[in-house]
């Protein structure tokens, strides 16, 4: 059994929910972080000394950092499905899962802050505009890599489909104008169809 601390409504837990779901693992979640608290605990904070969440157990390992989570439980179960043994594969999930962190996230991090978590009135619209663009330009890479086959390193689901996946979700329920990416949109439905994306993604954003 996995036990896994991190609150539903984050995306990051999500990511880990999401593959437990795909691998058929049984997990048990503890509502954590956010406005549940534990951040700070000292306990907490001995597994994971960032005190964010996600953090996991299983067994005697105890791991944090989504992207290295879904990575162990790959690993620990022979996923290779959804991270390939070859290296050459193995390194095209891995691109798109870091490019997520380092290029996609940070302005739809603001986004979310923004329109989810702000008050209308507190708004900064001018700092919302300049990050719509810059994930706009992001989301125009996606686009034109999924012109070469229908996810995003190759023509298989994969991690790299995952924390991607994610934030596609929260594009489209943000308030704002968005060009049509056609091929995203399909993207997008396919991983909608999902069970993982259904019982842990879909829905509304908080």
């Amino acid at each position: 059994m996995i036990t896994i601390w991190g609150r539903a409504s984050s995306q990051n837990v999500q990511k880990v929910l999401w593959c437990c779901e795909e691998l058929e693992l049984p997990f048990a979640r503890i509502d954590w972080g956010g406005a549940f608290g534990g951040n700070d605990d000292p306990e907490y904070r001995r597994m994971n000394p960032n005190g964010r969440v996600p953090t996991i157990k299983v067994g005697d390992d105890v791991v944090w950092e989504s992207n290295t989570i879904l990575r162990y439980l790959c690993a620990r179960n022979g996923a290779e499905h959804l991270y390939p043994a070859d290296p050459y594969r193995r390194s095209e999930v891995d691109r798109w899962c870091d490019w997520q962190l380092s290029a996609l996230n940070p302005p739809m991090v603001t986004l979310l802050i923004g329109y989810i978590r702000t008050a209308p009135a507190d708004r900064d619209m001018q700092a919302l505009e300049t990050a719509r663009v810059q994930a706009l330009a992001q989301w125009a890479i996606l686009e034109k890599q999924l012109a070469r086959h229908p996810y995003l390193a190759g023509d298989d689901f994969t991690l790299a489909d995952i924390g991607n996946g994610i934030l596609v979700h929260r594009w489209h329920a943000y308030p704002i104008e968005r060009p049509d990416f056609p091929r995203l949109a399909q993207w997008y439905a396919r991983l909608a169809e999902r069970s993982g994306f259904r019982n842990h993604v879909a829905g509304p954003v908080s």
